[in-house]
């Protein structure tokens, strides 16, 4: 039966594929592409619960949770909305309008998530209509049912272990640590009155000397040993006060049984004996504890003494590697401030040299215009008006006057102003006028303004 329905569903997709559907190209690339489906919702965006999901590798927030949707009209004509994203959504390069659908065409290009000016569009899509079987390997993969069936949790029954039911006590609990080696971990504090059972339960009854010194030689770290020598301390002084009472108690049966006449107890010297044995191994172990005290207060001293001396080691050593990186950076900064002086003189040279070069330009410039000023002023003046030709002419003597000036002179005189030859023919002179020309360029403005009124009024003149 669901070989027949895998056969069927594959013959419809073949049917299927000869018709053609839209989709959004992406361009530059031949995948990614974006099929719009008829009569159904198009979501987009960087979130789950979307069609189509979009993620910029370069910059995560370029495209919204949802971005933006495309939606089929009932005149068949597809629009998008832009739901109020971040970088909004470009339609032929304007963003288009936040809630408000937007009709597409084919052809449109469709831009989401658009960066700052002159930067790559990375999601740039055209709106399209191809055949399916042309662009099914083209076509990317919805997300919004891979995403639903992810968000679906399975459940599932875990029975409990014996440690959960039953909490081991073999072994303290460490105290969480963010670094996943847990060799680094330490047990948590116990109160004097846990860590003096656990001491009870787990070291050997042992009394005496030997004990207090296997406790004294047991490596351990200086708070812990440190902690210990000071329970030991106060145990001790406890000990040496019952042992103390025990003594005076036994001194005073001593001399309450000293005191009776011998008649009254024959065995009483016998009891005697046994009272000052026991007072002696007694008093053997007071002065044992005593000795014990002092020198657990020695170690003590020794202890703090140490203590305070790692302390002023430590912090002599911290204050010395912090008066080194102080050298250090000094030492840096005065190399910076030696390039940057380096670096400043050299500039101020280029700047002198700079000034200097410009300087002569300058004055070579100055020099120019004021050679070709006297150029001007002394070969290229007409006589008659002593301005710079406008429109030059040479007579047959192969003096130059302006056409005007030469014009005005002749309904005086038919001469020439200079030889006063007689004038049988007078040429323009294009050359002289274009030599001009160029020269005036580089002239004032007011001598630039000064011949062009005088162009001017001349051709009034003569129109």
């Amino acid at each position: 039966m669901d070989t027949v329905t895998t056969d069927s569903s594959a013959i419809e997709e073949d049917v299927c594929s000869d018709s053609e559907v839209l989709c959004l190209m992406r361009v530059g690339r031949n995948s990614d592409w974006l099929r719009l489906f008829e009569n159904t919702e198009i979501t987009i965006g960087r979130g789950l619960d979307v069609t189509y999901q979009l993620l910029s590798p370069s910059c995560p927030l370029m495209i919204s949770r949802l971005h933006c949707a495309f939606k089929q009209r009932e005149d068949g004509h597809w629009t998008v909305t832009d739901k109020k994203s971040l970088n909004g959504v470009w339609v032929n390069g304007n963003r288009i309008t936040a809630e408000e659908a937007h009709q597409l065409r084919l052809g449109d290009s469709i831009q989401l998530g658009v960066p700052l000016t002159g930067t790559y569009v990375e999601f740039d899509y055209i709106l399209v209509q191809r055949p399916l079987k042309d662009i099914k390997l083209y076509l990317t993969k919805g997300h919004k049912e891979g995403a639903k069936a992810a968000q679906v949790p399975k459940k599932s029954k875990r029975k409990l272990t014996v440690e959960e039911v039953e909490p081991s006590t073999s072994k303290p609990k460490l105290y969480r640590c963010s670094s996943a080696d847990k060799s680094f971990a330490k047990p948590c504090p116990l109160s004097p009155v846990k860590r003096q059972q656990r001491l009870s339960h787990t070291m050997p009854q042992e009394t005496g000397p030997s004990r207090q010194v296997q406790e004294v030689d047991r490596p351990s770290d200086d708070s812990s040993r440190s902690q210990g020598d000071l329970d030991n301390l106060q145990m001790y002084s406890q000990n040496i006060l019952m042992l103390r009472e025990q003594v005076d108690d036994t001194q005073r049966q001593v001399s309450s049984l000293g005191g009776q006449p011998k008649q009254a107890d024959p065995l009483r010297e016998e009891h005697v004996r046994e009272l000052h044995g026991q007072l002696e191994t007694l008093r053997a172990k007071m002065h044992r504890m005593e000795t014990l005290e002092k020198s657990f207060s020695e170690t003590k001293r020794q202890l703090e003494a140490e203590k305070t001396q790692h302390q002023e080691e430590l912090m002599k050593k911290q204050l010395h590697d912090a008066l080194q990186e102080q050298k250090k950076v000094i030492d840096e900064l005065a190399l910076s401030r030696e390039d940057f002086e380096e670096i400043l003189l050299a500039k101020n040279k280029e700047l002198e040299v700079s000034k200097e070069e410009k300087e002569m330009a300058r004055a070579q410039k100055e020099e120019v215009v004021t050679q070709v000023t006297e150029v001007l002023e002394n070969e290229l003046q007409c006589i008659i008006c002593s301005e710079l030709f406008i429109e030059a002419v040479i007579l047959n003597c192969a003096h130059s006057f302006c056409s005007h000036c030469i014009k005005q002179w002749r309904k005086k005189k038919d001469e020439c102003p200079m030889c006063r030859q007689a004038i049988q023919s007078q040429t323009r002179c294009l050359a002289l006028d274009n030599c001009i020309d160029s020269m005036v360029e580089n002239l004032s403005l007011d001598m630039k303004s000064r011949r062009q009124t005088l162009i001017t009024e001349r051709k009034g003149e003569s129109s």
